[in-house]
């Protein structure tokens, strides 16, 4: 990023967010932990796209050319923002092939593929891919190819010539914004592109004259023409905008930079807004938390209730007790494993080495021989259990579930493993008095949620298993399993999880539907709680340090998690908890997430 920047100034770290450019530092999102080929392809491809962008980009000519309505400006940056990419992919060809993974990648998690009608297929999207195609020959990515087809007939035919133009100043960022209003206006929104500015660009242009130069080099030389104070003014101007989707997006190649998240959004949020930039949101809300709860076990029934429920489940379980825990013992095994204890000897300090001793008395001008123990790779790690307490796990299916959350948590703490173990539910059936302060308000449309959250802490993390054992017997309680909104709950947990000390952080999440709450529905569009329950999965798999996982029983969660299997039976609910922690904590894990092995680097001073 340094090189093609020209900028040995600039500082990229990694972190769980969105890509980000302010001044001379950049932010790129952090890869996997288990890294695979595609992955370094959509890192590097982000980091490309914006040094490219520093490298031909003038933030002032970009400006003086912006057109004033929000869907002409909306197609005015992304076509921009093709051209900087198109530079580099035309010079460099490993840059290309970067880009293009960026890109199939950023079209993939928006379901671009699923996208079926013009009216839910963004439009500056199809044109940046057009321009795309004709600068640089290289088909669309194939999961915006139904966008682009949607729309190319429609483009064509009516900005054909304006198309051809582009190509013949890609390298003159003046030119080709002028070029680009034509083409703008040529798509039926010429009313959107306010007063005249060629004068102004004409002059602004020659600040980009050095993009007309051959070469990586020379596209690096043009960064100096965009100097850090046109950087800066433009993130000012595209804050002071933040109150319009486009306007915030104008500038936000440089925050936000479109180059990875920014346009990730859901099929429902599209079709509302089809020409929107905006960075996915959710139009979720509670209606009131007023009546919601986040509560310990024990404050839910006395010590003396906690202790028969505890022991009811342990007759209930008596059978599974053993199976469960010989696939824990298997789990403990290959953890220990990972910490096995070495020394380093002969050292000059540490330890005495009781063991060589005898040399000093063999030899008594033998210096004393100290021992260290060497530090283990495995990292802190803290896990959290969540618990779907809804009606439906009723029976078998929440006795297994809150067996082995027993089990795993006993065996996790053996090998220093922090667990936490969480529930969910609602207060009532059917709304509660949430519903009853909607109704009292009169029953305004759209309330939100409409029911009470209960939210159920079981074991923290910090907790003693041996304190914490009879609580999970709270879950044989009758009347306590109701309804589930799997999103907030998700959003609850992780919470809890972020602010943790330790290094590594896993959610495993364990549910046996989809969230469901007849008061919520009823007056609200039917997929409500499920939009909100994806739009917080993506929130955390593409932005969150934390490693979210989930078994579903006799429920399909792959189509809303990454990384997740499915149980037919709660009996098998066991295996699969242990499996996927033995995956998550082996060094190898299962081959199609086993990391390929780097070629050793030369050792350097």
């Amino acid at each position: 990023m340094r090189a093609i920047a020209a900028d040995p100034e600039l500082e990229v770290t990694f972190a769980a967010d969105r890509p980000l450019l302010s001044g001379n530092k950049a932010r790129l999102p952090e890869p996997p932990r288990k890294l695979t080929r595609a992955d370094i392809s959509v890192t590097r491809g982000i980091g490309d796209s914006i040094a490219l962008r520093l490298a031909c980009h003038d933030a002032a000519v970009h400006r003086a050319n912006m057109p004033e309505g929000k869907n002409a400006r909306s197609v005015y940056d992304a076509v921009e923002q093709a051209r900087v990419e198109a530079l580099g992919s035309l010079r460099m060809g490993g840059v290309a092939d970067n880009l293009a993974a960026m890109l199939e990648d950023r079209f993939h998690r928006g379901n671009y593929h699923e996208i079926t009608e013009q009216a839910d297929a963004p439009l500056e999207d199809a044109v940046a891919m057009i321009v795309r195609e004709r600068l640089t020959g290289q088909p669309p990515p194939a999961s915006s190819l139904k966008v682009v087809d949607l729309w190319r007939d429609w483009i064509e035919e009516r900005a054909g010539e304006s198309l051809d133009k582009l190509d013949q100043s890609v390298a003159d960022q003046g030119r080709f914004a002028l070029a680009l209003r034509d083409l703008i206006a040529s798509l039926d929104m010429a009313d959107e592109l306010g007063g005249e500015k060629g004068d102004d660009s004409e002059d602004d242009g020659e600040a980009g004259e050095p993009e007309e130069n051959d070469g990586a080099a020379d596209a690096s030389e043009a960064a100096e023409a965009s100097s850090p104070e046109d950087v800066d003014a433009a993130a000012e101007d595209a804050e002071e905008g933040e109150g319009e989707s486009s306007e915030a997006e104008a500038e936000d190649m440089i925050e936000d930079s479109e180059l990875s998240d920014a346009r990730e959004a859901g099929e429902s949020r599209r079709s509302d807004a089809p020409f929107s930039n905006m960075p996915p949101t959710s139009d979720y809300r509670p209606f009131t938390v007023r009546y919601d709860e986040t509560i310990r076990a024990e404050d839910l029934c006395d010590t003396a209730e906690l202790d028969r429920l505890r022991a009811y489940l342990d007759k209930q379980l008596a059978n599974l007790q053993g199976a469960v825990g010989r696939l824990a013992n298997r789990l403990q095994r290959r953890l220990m494993a990972q910490q096995n204890r070495a020394w380093e000897f002969d050292l000059e300090e540490g330890v005495i080495d009781a063991a060589r001793l005898s040399r000093v008395v063999t030899d008594p001008m033998h210096p004393l021989s100290f021992k260290a123990e060497r530090d283990t790779e495995f990292r802190d790690t803290v896990v959290t259990l969540l618990l779907d307490n809804s009606g439906s796990m009723r029976g078998r299916p929440i006795t297994v579930a809150a067996t082995c959350a027993d089990i795993l948590a006993r065996t996790l703490e053996r090998c220093g493993v922090k667990v936490e173990i969480l529930g969910f539910t609602t207060r009532a059936w059917k709304g509660g008095q949430s519903r009853e302060a909607w109704l009292q308000a009169g029953k305004p449309a759209n309330p939100g949620r409409l029911n009470d959250l209960r939210h159920i802490v079981y074991k923290s993390a910090d907790a003693p298993w041996r304190r914490s054992r009879r609580n999970l017997g709270l879950m044989m309680r009758e009347g306590l399993l109701k309804e589930n909104i799997d999103g907030e709950a998700l959003s609850w947990a992780h919470s809890r999880l972020i602010t943790r000390p330790e290094q590594r952080k896993v959610l495993m999440m364990i549910s046996d539907g989809a969230p469901v709450d007849d008061s919520t529905l009823s007056v609200n569009p039917g997929n409500y709680l499920e939009r909100h329950l994806r739009y917080v999965i993506e929130e955390i798999e593409t932005r969150s340090p934390v490693e979210l996982l989930a078994i579903g029983i006799g429920h399909d969660v792959t189509r809303y998690y990454r990384r997740a299997v499915t149980i037919v039976d709660a009996e098998e609910l066991a295996g699969a908890m242990t499996e996927k922690l033995a995956e998550l904590f082996s060094e190898e894990g299962s081959p199609e997430l086993r990391p390929r092995r780097a070629r050793p680097r030369a050792q350097t001073q």
